[in-house]
């Protein structure tokens, strides 16, 4: 019973991760268990401060319902691989290279991983959303919780919901501008890569609009 318990409460911390904040009717139907159950699930998780709750927009009339989402601490449960480390490897860089050793360590890096994501690409589908879907099993792999999505304009979101380099990132700016980039020569000339949210923002996730 106990690790049953455990796992529905790791489910609500990943659904609030991957899909924003939630009400209680949202968690139970996505989970299949009743409201009281959910309920007694977030009691638990507030209690170790991984979740908080706030009000919600309140529409028309009645009582607003409560929304709940990650706190700080919640989102720490989910990877940033081996953040310390790598924020002294950064020092040590900038330490003994400079700034210039800095940025071609970063373009190091991007040149690999184009090399990669073309090769993952290579033989698929011209289809948007296809390619893209592609390179969301990646860097899911890499940790970054991915998803894709079409819209309606024929746009395709590429929706990172988790940052494994958030720590590194925060105070290496290029590793972000080199993930545009990254994607831009992944997919081709064709296409054009907008980031619309930006975790360093402020927001709860990375989301970059693709399109033809």
């Amino acid at each position: 019973m106990a690790s049953n318990e455990t796992g529905a409460r790791a489910r609500i911390l990943e659904i609030l991760k991957r899909q924003g904040p939630q009400t209680v009717s949202q968690l139970a139907e996505r989970l299949e268990l009743t409201p009281m159950g959910v309920r007694q699930h977030l009691t638990r998780l507030q209690e170790e401060d991984l979740v908080q709750d706030e009000p919600a927009e309140v529409q028309g009339l009645g009582r607003p319902a409560r929304l709940w989402l990650l706190t700080a601490e919640g989102s720490k449960r989910f990877p940033e691989s081996y953040a310390d480390l790598a924020l002294e490897l950064v020092d040590g860089v900038k330490s003994v290279f400079g700034d210039r050793g800095m940025e071609q360590l970063v373009g190091a890096r991007l040149e690999a991983q184009v090399k990669l994501y073309r090769s993952l690409l290579r033989g698929k589908s011209q289809d948007l959303s296809k390619r893209v879907a592609v390179i969301a099993r990646q860097r899911s792999k890499e940790g970054y919780m991915a998803e894709s999505r079409r819209e309606r304009d024929g746009a395709v979101l590429l929706i990172e919901n988790n940052c494994p380099i958030c720590a590194v990132a925060r105070v290496c700016k290029g590793l972000c501008a080199a993930e545009e980039e990254l994607f831009r020569r992944a997919l081709g000339s064709k296409v054009q890569v907008e980031r619309t949210e930006h975790i360093l923002d402020g927001t709860r996730r990375c989301v970059y609009r693709i399109t033809r």
